[in-house]
């Protein structure tokens, strides 16, 4: 169930990111963090804390509970 959720969170994530025109490395530029973060998050193979997907949030200019849905 856990690896379900990361899954889904990153694959929100990244369909933002992409929605909103977002190379990976301008995504962690902006939000203060690596392309490999970005890269593993949105693959589901990172468990971000929770002030990144808030900064992934505010960067992409979405609710944080978008992420969840």
């Amino acid at each position: 169930m856990e690896k379900d959720l990361l899954k889904l969170i990153g694959r929100n994530i990244k369909a933002e990111r992409v929605r909103k025109g977002y190379s990976q490395e301008q995504m962690a530029e902006l939000a203060e963090t690596t392309r490999r973060t970005v890269s593993l998050v949105e693959s589901g193979l990172q468990h971000p804390k929770f002030l990144l997907v808030v900064r992934f949030s505010h960067v992409l200019d979405v609710d944080i509970n978008k992420f969840l849905a």
